[in-house]
């Protein structure tokens, strides 16, 4: 069982197994905290954001092992080294210039351009692999 509750509206899922319930309403939001099997994670606070509601998907796994193949070629890690989505680029060594190569490295095995202020907000390897497939899609 599944619970995520807002300060103002409360969702309950009696099963994560089914992909095509929607929810039709939900009121303002300023605070979440979920819960799944009896365990309970942190309470999240919301920004004021325009009036609509939005669910983000993670990239597929494929995508986040090619981007960590390119993170890791990139700044000339050994193959045993732990990238992973979550991985930060800073943490792994890299400084600006590495990271604008890194992304030079995604556009040209993906296919992409990625615009500055897009590429400004790739901090981990999961937020490049999301990146790449919402430009994959709009293409």
């Amino acid at each position: 069982m599944a619970s995520v509750t807002g300060s103002s509206a409360s969702i309950i899922s009696s099963s994560l197994k089914q992909p095509n319930q929607a929810f039709t309403r939900m009121s303002t939001v300023n605070s979440v905290s979920l819960s799944i099997s009896g365990n309970v994670f942190p309470s999240l606070r919301l920004r004021s954001a325009p009036s609509h509601f939005r669910v983000s998907c993670a990239a597929k796994p494929e995508t986040v092992d090619k981007v960590c193949t390119i993170v890791r070629k990139q700044l000339a890690l050994p193959a045993e080294s732990a990238v992973t989505g979550e991985s930060k680029f800073a943490a792994l060594g890299a400084d600006s210039l590495d990271t604008v190569e890194i992304v030079m490295g995604l556009e040209e095995e993906f296919g992409i351009s990625v615009e500055e202020e897009s590429a400004q907000t790739i901090a981990t390897v999961q937020d490049a692999a999301d990146l790449i497939e919402k430009l994959i899609e709009k293409k």
